[in-house]
C-alpha cells in the first residue's frame, strides 16, 4: 500500500507499508509438515489473483519468487520488487537480455534466450513458488 510520495528536486521517493515478513522467511521458519493445506492454497489463490490483477494491466512482473512475496499481519501476501516489470502489449516488443527472474524461478523461454516472451514467464515462476510451498506441506 502506497503511504506517500515524497518529490525533490532530482528524485521521487515512494513510501510504502512496511511488512517485516516474506514467504521465504516464513517457510524457513517452518519445519516439515508445519505448512498446514489450507494456507498454501490460501496464499496460491492471492498470488494468482495479485498477478492476474498485474497481467490484466499489462504489466508482467518478471521476478517472481518467495522473498518478493510480503505477508502482512493478517496473512495476505502482497506483491513486491518491481524493478523488473514491464509493460506489454501489441505489438509485441522485445525485452532486452538482462537478468530476470532468480535462476530456480525462471522460465524454459528466458533461459533458452527467447527475445519474444509474455505472461506466461509469470506463471511458471507461480508453479515453482507452489512447488516449493508443497515441500513444506
Amino acid at each position: 500500500r502506497l503511504l506517500d510520495v515524497i518529490h525533490s528536486q532530482k528524485k521521487l521517493y515512494m513510501v510504502f507499508e512496511y511488512l517485516n515478513q516474506d514467504l521465504k522467511k516464513y517457510m524457513d521458519s517452518c519445519q516439515a509438515g508445519e505448512l498446514p493445506v489450507s494456507l498454501v492454497k490460501n496464499y496460491l489463490f492471492q498470488l494468482l489473483q495479485g498477478v492476474s490483477f498485474c497481467h490484466s494491466h499489462r504489466v508482467i512482473h518478471r521476478d517472481l519468487k518467495p522473498q518478493n512475496l510480503l505477508i502482512n499481519e493478517a496473512g495476505a501476501i502482497k506483491l513486491a520488487d518491481f524493478g523488473l516489470a514491464r509493460a506489454f502489449g501489441v505489438p509485441l516488443r522485445t525485452y532486452t537480455h538482462e537478468v530476470v527472474v532468480t535462476l530456480w524461478y525462471r522460465a524454459p523461454e528466458i533461459l533458452l534466450g527467447c527475445r519474444y516472451y509474455s505472461t506466461p514467464v509469470d506463471i511458471w515462476s507461480i508453479g515453482c513458488i507452489f512447488a516449493e510451498m508443497v515441500r513444506w506441506v
